[in-house]
């Protein structure tokens, strides 16, 4: 399963439910994709919520480094690519998860 968690009025959700739909079609998966609201920090601290938006595969975040982080809390999530900052993760990380989700 993929997961999009995200805050009411996170600018940098829309149209990526969409995104990750071509994407795992085009792949040849057969996957649901449920989204999830964050709401309160308590949520976010017991979900390891790093921000919206966050997508997970399998329960897998897509970040690479997503194990090494700790800030939790309802904020706009940065990705760190090598092409510079993003405000979602890019295709080539979600392909991955999904490849390595077994």
């Amino acid at each position: 399963m993929i997961e999009i968690l995200c805050f009411d009025g996170c600018p940098n959700f829309d149209g990526l439910e969409t995104r990750i739909r071509a994407l795992v079609d085009g792949l040849g998966y057969d996957m649901p994709i449920r989204v999830r609201r964050i709401a309160s920090d308590d949520q976010a601290h017991e979900e390891h919520f790093l921000g919206s938006p966050t997508v997970r595969v399998n329960g897998v975040d897509v970040e690479p480094d997503a194990p090494k982080r700790h800030g939790y809390g309802l904020v706009c999530r940065v990705y760190r690519t090598d092409e510079g900052l993003r405000g979602s993760p890019p295709d080539a990380w979600i392909a991955t998860a999904l490849q390595t989700s077994g």
